[in-house]
């Protein structure tokens, strides 16, 4: 087996958190449900997110000042479903569920109550995606929950390819 079979074997076991990703820059809004994000630093506070550059919330996260990073909570089901099997080149996702602008306008979403808004540090390609690093800038913790996983969002038919 090739080492990149093996390693996406490996990888494709792991069961790690999903997060909503919003943004919004010229008055146009986007998100998607993403896998590849971590902390990166406790003393400065830092979170690293990584989007496809295949999907909308990317083009308009290019453009963004700061990101809308949101814990999704494990009974969100149909809001993973929105923001992971729709595209926002084809529907307003934010027509269908309820949430509020935080800073810069960026999307806060009202099922996922555990969130922070980062600003964009630095952005680097690593490969078909991008990594955006963030400084938070405003966080809230609403509830303690168990998180929507990446096993449960497997079955999830993805409205872009990654």
């Amino acid at each position: 087996m090739s080492a990149d079979r093996t390693f996406n074997s490996l990888v494709g076991d792991l069961d790690y958190p999903m997060f909503i990703v919003t943004a919004c820059a010229d008055g146009e809004r986007s998100g998607c449900l993403i896998g590849f994000a971590t902390q990166t630093s406790i003393d400065p506070s830092r979170f690293l997110v990584c989007l496809s550059q295949k999907n909308r919330t990317y083009r308009v996260a290019v453009r963004a000042a700061v990101l809308g990073v949101h814990f999704v909570p494990a009974e969100a089901d149909a809001l993973a479903e929105l923001f992971g099997g729709q595209t926002g080149d084809e529907i307003d996702k934010f027509e269908r569920c309820a949430w509020r602008p935080g800073p810069e306008g960026t999307p806060l979403l009202d099922d996922c109550p555990n969130r922070f808004v980062g600003r964009v540090l630095e952005r680097m390609d690593a490969g078909d995606h991008d990594v955006f690093l963030l400084e938070p800038v405003m966080a809230e913790k609403g509830t303690a929950s168990h998180e929507f996983t990446f096993h449960r969002a497997k079955r999830i038919e993805p409205g872009h390819e990654a």
